[in-house]
């Protein structure tokens, strides 16, 4: 059963208006211990930013934060999800475009948010499993049973006592008709 983004995602969207300045993103981060805001335009989404844009884009630029506008900062368009999206979907956008959280959109508004560290947190029974598959695939294959119960892939029908005969189960009427072909 897959995991959907709305079963892990963080409900908790902080967001910012596009007309505030970067000082104050800086104290919304900070107050709220959030690693980036959404960026509303007349409270539709319009991009994101983040704590490192702020270092990157003001800080180490030497701008004066309460001088520059997040319109100018911010990141967009938006890369996003939907709530019924399988985190693979989430995993692999975030791949594409090289960043660690997506938000979480429906009906153009934002509902959610996604990262990594979401994902991380959720999975560790998944890399169980996937180190256990691989496993299996280094393992030879090797079939001990010589008859098992199933359908018969030549006249598919159901039985009791099926042979394997030339990679193929076959039920016993098959068996004997295949042997009597050679």
């Amino acid at each position: 059963m897959p995991v959907l983004v709305k079963d892990i995602m963080e409900k908790k969207v902080v967001t910012i208006d596009i007309d505030k300045n970067a000082k104050q993103a800086g104290e919304i981060l900070k107050r709220t211990r959030k690693s980036s805001l959404i960026v509303t335009k007349k409270g539709r989404p319009a991009g994101i930013i983040s704590d490192s844009d702020l270092i990157k884009r003001v800080v180490a630029a030497n701008k004066a934060a309460s001088k520059i506008k997040i319109r100018n900062i911010m990141s967009g368009p938006l890369v996003s999800v939907r709530p019924i999206d399988d985190i693979l979907v989430a995993v692999r956008k975030m791949k594409k475009n090289n960043i660690h959280r997506l938000p979480v959109i429906q009906n153009a508004r934002v509902v959610g948010m996604i990262s990594m560290t979401d994902i991380a947190r959720t999975t560790p029974e998944m890399l169980d499993l996937l180190e256990y598959r691989l496993k299996m695939k280094e393992m030879p294959v090797e079939i001990r049973e010589k008859f098992t119960v199933g359908i018969c892939e030549m006249c598919e029908n159901y039985s009791d006592n099926l042979t394997k005969i030339n990679d193929q189960w076959l039920c016993e009427e098959c068996g004997e008709e295949l042997k009597h072909e050679y």
